[in-house]
């Protein structure tokens, strides 16, 4: 296979920050309140609202690693050359390409600048069967905006490994504010195949942003939270952005956040609430492993969540981030100026 040109860098228009990787509940309680487990999880999200609900919406019946095989049947020889990489490219380095998380086309080339129309539709329906439905899609789409990247043509992918057999590969979608993958368990161990990321340009705080209800959700636990909690739940500074925020620092022994274990039962509830929001808008096989990996690694007691401010002055209702956090588990989200999350969900070796 051809050596490919380095990606130029991308950045985020207002943090100008370049953004590249990292690789990486009671039981009795969790599983009584998500009502059986991951699929009820996943189900339990579209009671939540009428705008979840439609995240039930049937899609294709074809499962993304079926459409990422079809779509790489159908590349040329100049088309694989610019999209397809060898599956350890960039392991030398000490986190595999197919790893990275990114703010703009993967290798530098836009779906419209290089796949027909057809190939193009190919990969639309592969991201639509990475998500929950239709909803979700307008959602993760920031309404069919797609922030900078301005179309749906103006993203890009590439690929890792080969599809076509039962050789390990990953398929990486990433535009501005966005980087998704579905490598068909390829990745071992590893929940979405890897780190992810996902944003709005907007200030997390507005109703405009698309991810706002993730922050109101998590708003809600902080309101029921006493006063003795909140002394452990806030924290003054920030939890990092980008590759710092993905390393799990809570690994035996939690410092930072208020945990599950410190919660009472009313509490819990909405933990698991904000757990259903935060997976809802994923395809459930990929919800099912993230907790199927939270509990291989201790369960929910372990998570913990912390609020973030720069400034101790500042309002409650002013986070610039939060965070929940668990051994092999970061949901990083920053609110402000605008909404930057970063997610690494891996089991413990």
């Amino acid at each position: 296979m051809n050596s490919h040109p380095r990606p130029t860098p991308s950045f985020c228009p207002e943090c100008s920050e370049h953004v590249t990787p990292l690789a990486g509940f009671g039981r009795r309680d969790f599983m009584r309140v998500m009502t059986g487990g991951a699929a009820g999880l996943m189900g339990g999200a579209a009671v939540l609202s009428p705008a979840t609900s439609r995240a039930a919406a049937p899609r294709t019946a074809k499962p993304a690693e079926e459409l990422v095989r079809e779509l790489f049947s159908t590349l040329t020889a100049e088309q694989k050359t610019a999209t397809v990489m060898p599956w350890a490219h960039g392991a030398e380095s000490g986190v595999p390409t197919r790893l990275k998380t990114h703010n703009a086309p993967p290798l530098g080339k836009k779906l419209g600048e290089q796949f027909t129309k057809p190939q193009q539709d190919l990969i639309r329906q592969t991201f639509k069967a990475i998500l929950s439905g239709d909803d979700a899609y307008d959602r993760i789409s920031r309404q069919g905006k797609w922030d900078n990247s301005g179309s749906f043509e103006g993203n890009g992918i590439a690929i890792f490994g080969d599809p076509s057999g039962k050789d390990p590969f990953s398929w990486v979608f990433a535009g501005h504010h966005l980087t998704l993958r579905c490598d068909g368990n390829s990745q071992p161990n590893t929940a979405f195949g890897g780190p992810m990321y996902y944003g709005h340009s907007a200030n997390g705080h507005s109703e405009v942003n698309v991810y706002n209800d993730q922050t109101r959700e998590v708003m809600g636990v902080f309101d029921m939270l006493n006063e003795e909690q909140r002394k452990h739940a806030v924290i003054v500074g920030s939890p990092g952005d980008g590759v710092g925020a993905l390393k799990p620092k809570l690994v035996d022994k939690p410092a930072t956040g208020v945990g599950y274990g410190e919660l009472d039962e009313s509490q819990r509830k909405l933990v698991t609430g904000v757990m259903r929001k935060l997976l809802s808008p994923f395809r459930q096989e990929d919800g099912d492993e993230v907790m199927q990996l939270i509990q291989g690694n201790g369960g929910i007691e372990k998570l913990r969540l912390a609020f973030y401010k720069d400034n101790a002055e500042k309002g409650n209702d002013r986070w610039d981030a939060w965070r929940i956090e668990g051994p092999g588990f970061v949901w990083n989200y920053r609110v402000l100026p605008h909404v930057h999350c970063f997610v690494n969900v891996v089991g413990q070796a």
